[in-house]
């Protein structure tokens, strides 16, 4: 490892600090913090400048050094966006109306070097608020109502430089690399189907690539580095079909030369969860389908190379190498991580950071960034750095931690990076949060019910209800103690024979596959409103809510409930 060091912030309710990452893991002395709250803080995309907001202003700062560049003195600002080689600074604030009705400018470009303003514009909505450059900072453009407007940077906010005009476009995405284009989506309307288009920039008079799709009321773009291929997400708000609360989702492949384009061909039913390029912009994998999800390899023309199996993940990432990748379960699954080794398609490792809601590789390759931040959960907040090979080398707990994120640098500032390098000793890791294998558990079950039987499904819950007997009266047999309340043999001796079971659960499957499809549908739907109650039942808990015992009961219901989904499907 070289003696360059990784650089990292975060922000929490009392602080907000610059470290170094490994081997020191400590707070840069260079870096004066601020003695007042912090709203946000921003790397630039490449990590030249660094940046923070408070009620009062702006500061930007110059990373490798630490010294102060500027101080924009403009208050309550909301967000921040660099141009990708930090030399411009847009900021977004709320948005008011003036007294004579006209609403304000609320969307300001400023020079990172001098603190000047160099444009301003009105923005009611945050959502796509950000102006967009290219690469090398030569155009920026905005989406206005029916357009996006070009600019040449250094004339940015005079008169516009050229115009892309869609009637109907709400999202465009610039790509990067060094022969910019721009991808546009324009959504389904009165029964024409939703497109995306690619136009190479400046030449906008007819588009490079083309793709139509319905199902789609919006998108994320994904661009490989170079810039030279593009996956489209699409996404509709409501899913017709009813398998999904959370709306149907397809992915779409474009190349930029014009000369291919697909629909990625993904083998499993359910939500596309995440996608992520390899930084050689040559392959990606994606995550999708019900859960357990599946998680496969493509290659540049979409064909799937290798599956990494099906487990409960929702999200992806390479290391900036390309060497090792990060397939985990964030959010309402348990935060269990495999890392796998790209060249030898092996699992590396498999542990738990239960909780995480922020992830995030090092620039250097080697470590993998895991925190919990608040507001998702107030209480055992803090990161933790582990190495690619799985192992926890330092942790720091952080009360109310908002905000982390690493400094982008190239991975041409460290040395390569190779597999079954010594892996070094822990610098700091707490005795009880020492790594664990994770453990497949079974569902929570309350004290009243632990010495009974579980209902292994709905179906049988709902049978022995109709023969009036309780879910809980079915007690478990432990082998050689005394059934209570047995009747005595025929030789005066209790009956040391128990009686056999009836097979619910047999019983149950047959139950749910006898219905008719109309009848599936519906039973479809109820349980997936059951699971939405849970999840958001768990959201509370997360949150510090003290739950009823009703409310407890129901999450007991989950594993139950993902069964009988997976039954009917």
């Amino acid at each position: 490892m070289s003696s360059h060091l990784t650089q990292f912030s975060y922000r929490s309710q009392k602080d907000l600090t610059v470290w170094s990452g490994y081997p020191e893991y400590k707070p840069i002395k260079e870096f004066e913090k601020p003695e007042i709250t912090t709203r946000i803080f921003k790397y630039s995309k490449y990590g030249q400048v660094y940046a923070y907001g408070t009620a009062e202003s702006v500061k930007v700062f110059d990373t490798d050094t630490l010294k102060q560049r500027c101080v924009i003195n403009h208050p309550n600002v909301l967000d921040l966006w660099f141009s990708p080689q930090g030399n411009y600074l847009a900021t977004w604030e709320r948005y008011t109306k003036l007294e004579d009705g006209t609403g304000c400018k609320n969307l300001f470009i400023w020079n990172t070097k001098t603190g000047e303003e160099i444009a301003s514009f009105s923005q009611k909505a945050q959502n796509n608020w950000n102006v967009q450059w290219t690469d090398d900072e030569k155009y920026c453009a905005r989406l206005v109502t029916g357009e996006v407007q070009f600019w040449e940077s250094r004339n940015v906010g005079k008169s516009v430089w050229s115009r892309l005009q869609l009637e109907g476009v709400n999202f465009f995405s610039l790509s990067p690399g060094k022969n910019p284009a721009v991808a546009v989506f324009i959504p389904e309307r009165k029964g024409s189907p939703a497109i995306v288009r690619l136009y190479s920039i400046p030449s906008f008079a007819s588009p490079v690539s083309n793709k139509t799709f319905f199902k789609a009321d919006n998108v994320q773009m994904f661009w490989n580095d170079l810039g030279t291929n593009l996956l489209v997400l699409t996404q509709t708000e409501v899913d017709k079909t009813g398998r999904s609360y959370y709306g149907e989702t397809n992915l779409y492949y474009l190349a930029v030369a014009g000369n291919f384009d697909c629909r990625v061909p993904l083998d499993k039913e359910g939500a596309v969860h995440d996608v992520a390029w390899s930084p050689d912009s040559k392959e990606f994998v994606v995550v999708y389908g019900s859960m357990p999800a599946q998680a496969t390899l493509f290659d540049h023309r979409a064909k799937a190379i290798f599956s990494f199996g099906v487990s409960p993940r929702n999200f992806v990432r390479f290391n900036s190498q390309g060497t090792f990748l990060c397939i985990a379960g964030f959010g309402n699954l348990n935060g269990t991580i495999d890392l796998w080794d790209r060249r030898k398609l092996a699992k590396v490792n498999t542990f738990a950071a239960p909780n995480a809601s922020h992830c995030e590789w090092s620039p250097c390759g080697r470590y993998l960034m895991t925190a919990t931040l608040t507001p998702r959960l107030r209480v055992d907040n803090g990161f933790k750095m582990w190495h690619y090979t799985g192992t926890l080398i330092y942790e720091e707990s952080v009360e109310e931690l908002f905000q982390i994120g690493w400094r982008p640098e190239p991975a041409s500032n460290f040395p390569a990076l190779r597999s079954g390098s010594p892996t070094p000793q822990p610098i700091k890791v707490l005795p009880s949060n020492k790594p664990k294998a994770p453990v497949s558990g079974g569902a929570y079950r309350p004290p009243h019910l632990r010495g009974s039987a579980a209902p292994t499904s709905l179906a049988e819950r709902e049978a022995m209800l109709s023969r009036g007997q309780s879910p809980a009266s079915a007690r478990r047999h432990v082998p050689g103690a005394s059934t209570k309340n047995a009747k005595p043999s025929s030789n005066g001796k209790p009956n040391s024979k128990p009686s056999t079971p009836p097979p619910a659960a047999n019983n149950a499957s047959k139950v749910l596959t006898q219905l008719s499809p109309e009848e599936k549908q519906k039973k479809i739907r109820n349980l997936e409103k059951k699971l939405r109650q849970i999840n958001e039942l768990k959201e509370k808990q997360m949150h510090g809510a003290t739950l009823e015992p009703a409310q407890l009961q129901k999450l007991t219901s989950e594993a139950t409930v993902l069964r009988d989904l997976a039954s009917l499907r």
